[in-house]
């Protein structure tokens, strides 16, 4: 099986995993409690958009959730197709009690690679414990490399990301973010990502 088709399996038995947890979220909401109503009413909604607002809300949750799942993964089979001994692994923290452990989700040799499809968060104190985590990578030897394929839309939140790049940066490690993360995995991989999620995106356009 070609990396391609990897991907493509992985895509499609993530796609069938969302919509049955929406289809199922969405029929248990058929008998949820609608009291709630009565203040969306007050604020001027209908209860017709107030339904629509809640099962978007939860469909929104699981699309997240599953999109975030699928492109890490993805992006952790292609490191796997060109090195063959890439893996996730656990580091103990040397600089506290909590977290007791690190994860790293690929470890290629020295490099210690985080893959996150998006990081939205807009908690100051992120920065601070990426930077606890970036010094025990290094303290164990390894090398901090983040791959972060999307920025969040929020100025906040992306003044944090920025911030998160320099503290890389600043410590010795890399970071590659956005158009610099899918140039990155194809770099370092061989595998054109991105086309290959495109061509999957159009024929699901197409309508397969």
């Amino acid at each position: 099986m070609t990396i391609e088709d990897e991907i493509r399996t992985l895509a499609a038995r993530q796609a069938q995993l969302l919509k049955q947890r929406v289809d199922t979220r969405v029929a248990e909401m058929q008998s949820d409690d609608r009291s709630h109503y009565l203040i969306y009413q007050v604020l001027g909604i209908t209860d017709a958009e107030g339904e629509l607002i809640d099962v978007y809300e939860n469909k929104g949750r699981f699309l997240y959730k599953y999109a975030g799942a699928f492109l890490e993964e993805a992006a952790f089979l292609c490191f796997k197709a060109r090195f063959p001994d890439a893996k996730p692994a656990q580091i103990e923290n040397t600089s506290g009690q909590r977290p007791r452990q690190f994860g790293i989700d690929c470890l290629i040799g020295n490099d210690a690679i985080e893959i996150k499809w998006r990081d939205a968060t807009t908690d100051g104190d992120h920065i601070t414990k990426e930077h606890t985590r970036i010094r025990v990578i290094k303290d164990h030897g390894l090398n901090p490399v983040r791959v972060m394929f999307y920025y969040p839309n929020r100025g906040w939140a992306m003044r944090i990301q920025e911030t998160i790049k320099t503290v890389y940066r600043g410590i010795g490690g890399e970071c590659y973010m956005g158009d610099d993360a899918w140039s990155y995995v194809h770099e370092r991989t061989g595998v054109d990502l991105k086309a290959i999620l495109t061509e999957i995106a159009e024929e699901n356009r197409r309508g397969g």
